[in-house]
């Protein structure tokens, strides 16, 4: 318990009696996580870390490789704290350029691969990078060659590659890690030193970036999944972004702290997501988004062998997918800015099916608020969920002003999502309700509306457009454009709209998929525009097409 040593400009850290109390109460881990994978290593070294596509990663080798990886960036000039960019998918190769980032002490910087120009030139305005990941996709998107333009645009020295050794003017990760065998050079970074920079979704059009820590990320994964039971002998399965906030705490920081194994999905299909617990003996499934109805509907459940399987977790759909595994499964939540909430397998079913559960550790402070005040709402009522503890956000990242508006007076983190508290069986738990502000959460990925909105302004056919969230089955929530057409102008398509869109540099899953023609937008009585009106509208509108469809079927 030393405090940061490296500190970064930019970063608000925990005073030394908070942390002193977090360490002393089992919320922090007074491990790096590159330190964590040696302590793996030794205990496990022969074990698989991680499978995928029938490739399997022994801690051993993930030590070795990792180590040389860290050489390697070190001798290409990176240093302590220089921050790189991650556009890298759900592969043994992320995980092996993640954890030898931080062994070389450079901090990822965790975008996604469907960011385009838009996000991508924003993150790298917001945290000056020195270094870009990226990893050949194989579809026809030319990933490789636009993390290079990026790089040229926004003057980053280095660009690693995975998967591509024709690319030019880049380094290729297994040719860099071959050429640098050895250990991995010291640290003198403590524990309660920058690990990652994560990326939350939200209202605004900048980036809201979110420092996580070495002792907390850790302790926050290991109070989160002891809530499942976890173990060294635990099998976890994961077919989502690897570099997400969910994926970096299930997939890879679940198996560096616990020694466990973690089955990569580097594309999801629900006949190999199920062929795959059934052949690698799965205990553990996570999924959210439009993954939960696919694993519900999928109609040949009884082929396989699930017998190993002993619990899932989702954001949505629990109860679902409980009914059609017949393993048991419970509704969690799970916020970037740091608090999980969650049910228990041991928890009674109405618990883990009509609830989101309640918080991993005893030192979170969560409190509902009047969404205009800092009000606590009474007992049963729809409040703004809001927390502060051992993970919970204290300041973005170089973002002072930010961080005040979403901060209450005494430190709590205003999270925008209603709530309603309830007891259960003598449990304290949660109902997520919905979001107060205007961001989208679609199959999982959240955005705002800002920057769409801005670039609806430069369409010639479009007077004024606003983008609100729609009702969808399968991926929860939409993109829906409200749209004023200029005086004798046709409005675009869908189709017309969306490649638009793209080709200002708008990355794919922020698109609108419904388009609402209208001639005024609805005001509040004071005259501001009113997202609550036109998402009411929508909502309504698509329920009565879906009963239309219902009596005609």
């Amino acid at each position: 318990m030393t405090g940061p040593q490296t500190p970064l400009d930019g970063v608000d850290y925990t005073d030394a009696g908070t942390a002193a109390r977090y360490f002393e109460g089992g919320a922090w881990i007074n491990q790096r996580i590159d330190q964590q994978l040696k302590i793996s290593r030794d205990r496990y070294g022969d074990k698989p870390a991680f499978i995928c596509d029938d490739a399997v990663l022994t801690f051993g080798e993930l030590d070795r490789r990792t180590d040389a990886l860290a050489r390697g960036l070190r001798h290409q000039g990176l240093r302590v704290n220089d921050r790189a960019l991650f556009q890298m998918g759900t592969t043994i190769d992320t995980a092996v350029a993640f954890l030898g980032c931080l062994k070389a002490g450079v901090i990822p910087v965790c975008a996604i691969p469907q960011y385009r120009e838009l996000e991508m030139h924003k993150l790298a305005d917001l945290t000056c990078p020195s270094a870009y990941f990226v990893q050949k996709d194989g579809g026809s998107f030319d990933l490789v060659e636009f993390a290079k333009k990026v790089a040229n645009e926004k003057s980053i020295k280095h660009v690693f590659v995975s998967g591509d050794k024709t690319a030019v003017g880049v380094f290729e990760l297994s040719d860099l890690i071959a050429t640098n065998v050895g250990q991995a050079p010291q640290l003198s970074s403590s524990s309660e030193d920058v690990a990652v920079l994560q990326l939350s979704g939200g209202s605004t059009g900048v980036p809201k970036i979110i420092p996580r820590f070495h002792a907390e990320y850790m302790g926050h994964v290991r109070l989160w999944c002891d809530r499942y039971a976890m173990t060294p002998d635990a099998i976890g399965i994961w077919a989502l972004p690897l570099m997400h906030n969910a994926g970096m705490m299930f997939a890879l920081l679940r198996t560096v702290i616990y020694g466990s194994t973690t089955v990569l999905m580097s594309r999801w299909d629900p006949i190999r997501f199920f062929t795959l617990i059934e052949r690698w003996r799965v205990s553990h499934a996570f999924t959210i988004g439009p993954h939960a109805p696919a694993i519900a509907a999928f109609k040949e459940i009884d082929k396989f062998d699930l017998s190993s399987l002993s619990f899932f977790f989702t954001l949505q759909g629990a109860a679902a997918i409980e009914h059609a595994t017949k393993v048991p499964a419970t509704n969690m939540f799970g916020i970037t800015e740091g608090l999980v909430l969650t049910g228990e397998p041991d928890d009674p079913r109405s618990l883990r099916h009509e609830t989101v559960g309640s918080p991993c550790s005893e030192l979170d402070e969560v409190r509902l608020l009047h969404p205009d005040s800092e009000e606590d709402v009474a007992d049963g009522e729809l409040g703004e969920l809001c927390f502060k503890g051992p993970s919970s956000l204290r300041g973005y990242f170089a973002a002072p002003a930010l961080s005040a508006e979403c901060l209450t007076s005494d430190g709590f983190f205003r999270s925008a999502d209603l709530m309603r508290r309830v007891r259960i069986d003598d449990r304290t738990a949660y109902m997520f309700e919905g979001r107060a502000r205007d961001n989208i959460n679609r199959g999982g990925e959240k955005f705002g509306t800002e920057d769409i909105e801005r670039l609806l302004a430069l369409h010639p056919d479009i007077a004024d457009g606003k983008v609100v969230s729609m009702p969808d089955p399968l991926y929860g929530e939409k993109a829906c454009a409200f749209l004023i057409p200029r005086p004798g102008q046709p409005l675009p398509s869908v189709i017309e709209l969306g490649t638009f869109l793209l080709a200002k540099g708008l990355a794919k899953f922020k698109l609108p998929e419904r388009i609402e023609p209208t001639e005024a937008f609805p005001t509040t009585r004071v005259g501001k525009l009113d997202r609550a009106a036109l998402r009411a509208l929508i909502a309504e509108k698509i329920r009565q097409e879906t009963g239309q469809q219902s009596r005609s079927s």
